[in-house]
Formats: C-alpha cells, sequence, structure tokens
C-alpha cells in the first residue's frame, strides 16, 4: 500500500483547489456532493460511505444541472 497525500484549499462557496501528487484541481462541493474535472462523489447519508463517479461527463452534467435547480429554488 502506497502514500497518498491529498490537500484542500477552501476559497469560498463551496469552491476549492484539491492538491495532490499529481497536481492541483479545482472542485465544487454543494449539498448533493462533490463536483471536480475528474468526475463526481455524492453523499449517501451513511457516515464514510460515498458514491464516486470518476469521468462520465453526461452525468456529470446533469447532476450540476440538478444541483443548480435547487438552488434556484
Amino acid at each position: 500500500m502506497g502514500f497518498r497525500f491529498q490537500k484542500r484549499v477552501k476559497l469560498g462557496g463551496g469552491l476549492g483547489l484539491n492538491i495532490s501528487r499529481s497536481g492541483i484541481s479545482p472542485s465544487l462541493r454543494t449539498k448533493v456532493g462533490t463536483f471536480s474535472k475528474g468526475g463526481y462523489s455524492t453523499k449517501t447519508g451513511i457516515s464514510g460511505l460515498r458514491y464516486q463517479n470518476n469521468g462520465c461527463i453526461v452525468v456529470f452534467a446533469f447532476i450540476g444541472l440538478i444541483t443548480f435547480l435547487i438552488y434556484i429554488i
């Protein structure tokens, strides 16, 4: 098992920068989950358990649209 380094720098409003060995990437945290360039992860309601999908842009766009609509209403 290898070591993993990851640090999140908060920018405000749910925006942040994730810093790891492979580089820097932006992300957006919402009530639904976290969206980043690598995909999205959603909360399940069970402590320590989440669903993560890597790289499915269609689902990423759909979930982003739903989240946007939830914040408007």
